[in-house]
């Protein structure tokens, strides 16, 4: 996991965003794409101030959701001034600049919307549509500090934290983009007895009667109940236990697999009750169900080497609350990945035997065919 940058000033916070965001730029190196995204994600920086007039206060999220986009916006801003061989550090410790004394939501009492908000985002918008006619470098070195200023603008008037905002990218960025360090990763079961966790290793067979219903065997026992598609034409979903096999070895997370297997957490109540109970199993299954929709647009997400990031950001909603939550997206994306490839051999072969390593975070497919 992104490791977190806690109790700094915001110059302390983009000295260390400097530094640690540059692996995550995945962009071309031509200036215009980045260009692009300035202008784009200025526009979405107005979108939460949008909804905050049509809403008012009814909208609970609006500092999130601003956060989050001055966040995304700032990323872009800072890989031009890597293309252009500016230091963003330098051009921000050139501005005058104090953090608010009250912000995000405790800021929603202030004259929010207001004038001074709207005009701080028109301002914002306008000095960003001026990257779109600039081609030249000295150009657009021109423009960077103009628009760092009227950014910051826009930051305080919309009673966020700049280091609030740097932080939350960084996190979201590393943990989307950079392979997260293993010694980092949670591990659920850590401090349960072994019959409590899900085993470090598990050898698990998928056996396709003719009745078409598919049954699990673990260890020469059935496990759980047979399933069919559950639905016309059918779609091979009978199999989908792949993916909860995927999340237990990758995510170290699967209350539907704890389940099948009875290793539910019961000695701790709190963890039985909120992380192994009911309501975690209807979550997952219905991780795997939003996924499967997405994926048979796809065609199984065979050839891809990623998943789209408004995807995974679906899934990290609809898991908030629970212990995978700590897992970065991209911890979530090879999980889905890996799940689907071995879905795919499956289906392709009406069964077989799927073999999970919590150690080495991995599954993998074993054909039984003779």
């Amino acid at each position: 996991m992104a490791a977190q940058m806690t109790g700094q000033s915001w110059r302390e916070a983009l000295v260390e965003y400097d530094q640690r965001i540059r692996r995550t730029d995945q962009m071309p190196v031509a200036f215009l794409p980045v260009i692009m995204g300035i202008f784009g994600e200025a526009g979405s920086a107005m979108a939460p101030a949008k909804k905050l007039h049509r809403e008012g206060v009814a909208y609970v999220t609006y500092f999130a959701a601003a956060e989050e986009e001055f966040g995304d916006l700032f990323w872009y801003f800072a890989a031009l001034a890597r293309r252009l061989d500016m230091s963003i550090v330098e051009i921000f410790e050139k501005l005058e600049y104090a953090e608010p004394s009250i912000v995000g939501a405790q800021a929603m009492a202030c004259a929010l919307p207001s004038n001074e908000v709207d005009s701080a985002l028109t301002s914002l918008g306008s000095r960003a549509a001026r990257f779109l006619a600039l081609n030249e470098p000295n150009l657009l070195k021109d423009e960077m500090s103009p628009f760092a200023g009227v950014y910051l603008d826009a930051v305080r008037a919309t009673g966020l934290s700049f280091a609030a905002i740097l932080r939350r990218n960084l996190g979201k960025t590393e943990g989307r983009f950079v392979d997260p360090d293993p010694a980092l990763l949670p591990t659920f079961d850590s401090g349960f007895d072994e019959e409590e966790r899900i085993p470090d290793k598990f050898a698990i067979r998928f056996i396709q009667r003719k009745s078409g219903r598919c049954h699990l065997q673990m260890n020469g026992v059935f496990i759980g109940d047979p399933l069919t598609d559950n639905i016309a034409p059918g779609d091979n979903y009978r199999f989908h236990d792949v993916f909860h096999m995927a999340y237990a070895a990758i995510l170290h997370w699967s209350p539907v697999l704890r389940a099948l297997l009875k290793r539910k957490r019961k000695s701790v109540r709190h963890t039985d009750e909120n992380e192994d109970g009911g309501r975690a199993i209807v979550v997952e299954e219905g991780v795997s169900a939003l996924l499967f929709s997405y994926a048979k647009q796809v065609n199984y997400f065979e050839g891809a080497t990623s998943v789209p990031y408004d995807l995974l950001k679906q899934v990290e909603q609809f898991t908030k609350g629970y212990q995978v939550e700590e897992c970065p997206l991209r911890l979530w994306e090879r999980a889905i990945l890996d799940g689907y490839q071995a879905f795919r051999s499956m289906r392709d072969e009406g069964g077989g035997i799927i073999d999970g390593d919590r150690s080495a975070r991995s599954i993998s497919f074993r054909s039984t065919r003779n």
